[in-house]
């Protein structure tokens, strides 16, 4: 019996450090006097439904959960008039509890499944706005295309893996985690070495929050490998609820070609063999709509906002998961994990796919890169950041004495553009008097941080 208390002990601990920084902005919304209905996006499998269950048993007095795709029964409950005190009084009979404003967080998971339960999101809005209602769900812009949208009565909340910070709570060591979001600093070399043992593990483990418990459970990287098979095998399933949008071969062939050149600037023509550029054009937006993939688009970065002069057709993209990446494109583990520096695993892609991931998060959603747009010109720089307001191009490089030509040439090029940072393995901290500040690369996000 003691054995059997001390492991339930264990596991809850287990499930306890399994701690999500999103919930810091779940608890911002619901103190918020201006809430509205809040929709979680993101891809399958990121932690959507575990996080909004721990927000809700931690705040509220009662969580009335509803899984739209398990239980299609609910969605009669939207079909008729889309009266909000109505549906709740119905939901309080199916499911067998009283749904209280202020004590109540009302959750309609998987809500794509049922387009009419998005539309009532305006009614909770407009007529019971005291009630806490959250709302996830995956492939959203699929379910909204055929309804009316109800634009300015709802807030969004993009979730993504769990970033590298966040990878340190769950295995157990908080303190570096803290180092790993606070502001840079030097540090020592034994606790450098810590960080990038961790970080190596972290490029093969991925963020993906089953995996990670997998790695937990097991201290096995195998038993975080399967499951990532298990996931992407999902991810390709939902092809079908594509159709008759895209082919789904094309889907399958353009997908396991981004896998494989993160980090390298695509062409539509070279994503998937026999099928038209518009074709292959729609299956990778499709990727994208989907939050399988993130597009990193060329911009110029002579002002903001830098979505403003992003290119359409001169673009990069990461995976949603160095993980899934590392399942997709069939790397060779044996052969990449021993490899010294991290920077030239995978010839360097799964560094600019890491770095991508975190700034993914730390810029809201939104990646940029610069290729100057000149004929025969191959200067190209990694990413573009927003910080404190001012443009910042950022380079991944194996080592501080790399080469950086294209670095300089931008900076130089573009007076508005105060300094640059390089990532690298390097333990060195430096500012040089060109404007160049190295930093190791475990500080990908908290160096780029918006705001």
């Amino acid at each position: 019996m003691y054995l059997f208390f001390k492991q339930l002990v264990i596991n809850i601990e287990k499930i306890i450090k399994m701690k999500r920084f999103i919930e810091d902005e779940l608890l911002k919304w619901k103190q918020d006097k201006r809430r509205k209905p809040l929709i979680l996006r993101g891809a399958r499998q990121v932690g959507k439904t575990y996080s909004i269950k721990q927000f809700g048993s931690r705040n509220y007095s009662d969580v009335a959960y509803c899984d739209l795709e398990r239980n299609q029964s609910l969605h009669a409950v939207f079909s008729g008039d889309l009266d909000a005190k109505r549906i709740v009084s119905e939901l309080e009979v199916i499911l067998g509890m009283k749904i209280s404003p202020e004590r109540t967080l009302l959750v309609l998971d998987e809500i794509q499944a049922c387009p009419r339960a998005i539309m009532s999101l305006r009614y909770f809005y407009e007529e019971l706005p005291q009630l806490h209602v959250m709302a996830a769900g995956s492939l959203l812009e699929f379910a909204m295309k055929d309804i009316a949208f109800p634009v300015g009565r709802v807030q969004f909340l993009a979730m993504y893996p769990l970033t590298f910070a966040e990878y340190l709570v769950a295995i157990g060591k908080q303190e570096a985690a803290e180092i790993v979001r606070g502001k840079p600093k030097q540090l020592s070399e034994a606790l450098h070495k810590l960080l990038l043992d961790e970080l190596r593990r972290y490029f093969f483990i991925g963020g993906m929050p089953q995996a990670v418990k997998a790695y937990m459970d097991t201290g096995s990287m195998k038993d975080a490998f399967s499951i990532q098979e298990d996931i992407a095998e999902t991810l390709k399933m939902d092809f079908a609820k594509y159709s008759p949008q895209v082919d789904k071969l094309c889907l399958q062939s353009v997908l396991a070609s981004i896998s494989k050149r993160v980090s390298q600037q695509l062409k539509y023509a070279s994503l998937a063999e026999d099928y038209s550029n518009p074709t292959i054009k729609k299956a990778f937006e499709l990727l994208c709509l989907a939050k399988i993939a993130a597009p990193v688009r060329s911009i110029d970065p002579s002002g903001l906002p830098l979505g403003a002069s992003a290119s359409a057709k001169i673009f990069k993209a990461i995976m949603v998961d160095i993980g899934i990446m590392r399942y997709l494109c069939s790397m060779p583990v044996e052969v990449e994990f021993p490899t010294p520096d991290l920077l030239k695993i995978y010839k360097g892609a799964m560094a600019e796919q890491f770095a991508g991931q975190e700034m993914l998060v730390s810029q809201n959603g939104s990646l940029y890169y610069w290729s100057r747009r000149a004929k025969s010109s191959s200067a190209e720089v990694d990413y573009v950041a927003v910080v404190d307001g001012a443009i910042v191009p950022v380079e991944i490089k194996s080592a501080v004495s790399g080469r950086l030509k294209s670095l300089h040439l931008m900076l130089n090029t573009y007076k508005n553009c105060p300094r640059g940072l390089v990532f690298s393995s390097d333990p060195r901290m430096s500012i040089t008097q060109d404007g160049l500040e190295y930093l190791p690369l475990y500080w990908a996000g908290s160096a780029t941080r918006s705001g």
